[in-house]
């Protein structure tokens, strides 16, 4: 116990939050050189930072190759604390700002497709209004990239739907809400105007989906299958949200789109629900976050607000029973205000 103590004091006392700035930076830049450009300090300040470091934790941080340097296992280690210890330093400071005036701060949020086209802006609409002064920063990406920006602390919180294999242990979700996905053609397309379409209808119809590897292509191929459907052949495959649903509303083409997305661009949307059911059970919309680290207070309001938003979704379709009923030309809920 006394050796470690002393160890760690050692320690302590001799690594600082500039050192570690210093080996983050030196990591992205992959050269003393850089490191010491983007610092705007000299390379022999960098050279002894690094070099005091590794003699204070007796381990080699990095290989020096012709091409710069090379983190080692070590290297590595600490780099990870460095991230967390800044990430931490960061939302400490933005609690504070918060606690000293509620209208100021900042909010690192990804999300799917889908979900930056309708959810994400509902929601962050809602309390620009109450705190104006709150910055948003909003990425659009796939599942999986999400997960690794919300572990690289990169993302204070993602939205998306996914399966459970790609969170890891470092990970948590919290489901949000249902959001059934539906068929839908473009309002001039000839299948809009029908009462009645089978499945088997639609296998030969021009289609925009996903890349096979998105999971609600796959929900989509799962429902056909599930109807002793072959699934359709994409003319388009495209993640895009945007791309699909503007090749829908300009011709033939045919894809689908969640709920939300419909509810939230009702009032622009140029698409019809097409009287098709697809079976499947999709996975709820969900929050994922990083385990064992405390949200900031404005993801804590970003994640009240999605509550509040998702609870009006739901009431709307138990009400309405619009989301049951496919001859609507959109999917409409109780209004978010």
């Amino acid at each position: 116990m006394g050796m470690t103590m002393r160890w760690a004091d050692r320690v302590e006392r001799r690594i600082k939050l500039r050192d570690l700035h210093i080996l983050l930076t030196l990591v992205e830049s992959g050269s003393m050189g850089r490191a010491a450009k983007r610092l705007a300090i000299s390379q022999p300040v960098v050279s002894k930072t690094i070099t005091d470091l590794e003699h204070a934790l007796d381990v080699r941080l990095f290989d020096r190759t012709a091409q710069g340097v090379e983190a080692t296992v070590y290297g590595r280690a600490l780099l990870n604390c460095g991230t967390a210890v800044f990430d931490e330093l960061r939302q400490g400071l933005q609690d504070i700002a918060f606690l000293s005036d509620p209208t100021v701060g900042e909010l690192r949020v990804g999300g799917a497709g889908p979900f930056i086209d309708g959810l994400i802006p509902a929601v962050i609409a809602r309390l620009v209004g109450r705190y104006p002064r709150i910055e948003f920063h909003v990425t659009e990406s796939d599942p999986a990239t999400l997960c690794h920006m919300v572990r690289e602390r990169q993302l204070d919180l993602a939205i998306l739907r996914t399966t459970s294999s790609i969170f890891g242990k470092d990970l948590e979700s919290e489901p949000l809400f249902d959001d059934p996905l539906f068929v839908i053609a473009g309002l001039h397309n000839p299948l809009s105007r029908r009462r009645e379409i089978d499945l088997r209808d639609l296998v030969g119809e021009p289609w925009a989906l996903p890349e096979p590897d998105n999971i609600a292509g796959a929900l989509v191929a799962d429902g056909f299958r599930s109807a002793g459907v072959p699934p359709p052949t994409p003319r388009v495959v495209s993640d895009s949200t945007a791309v699909r649903t503007r090749l829908v509303e300009m011709g033939r083409f045919l894809t689908f789109l969640p709920g939300s997305t419909l509810h939230f661009a009702a009032e622009w949307l140029r698409v019809k629900i097409l009287p098709v059911t697809l079976s499947m059970k999709a996975p709820p919309i969900e929050i994922v976050t990083l385990k064992n680290r405390a949200p900031n207070a404005i993801a804590r309001l970003f994640v009240a607000e999605l509550h509040a938003v998702a609870d009006a979704l739901k009431q709307g379709q138990r009400d309405s029973h619009d989301v049951s009923n496919p001859n609507k030309r959109t999917v409409r809920s109780a209004p978010a205000k």
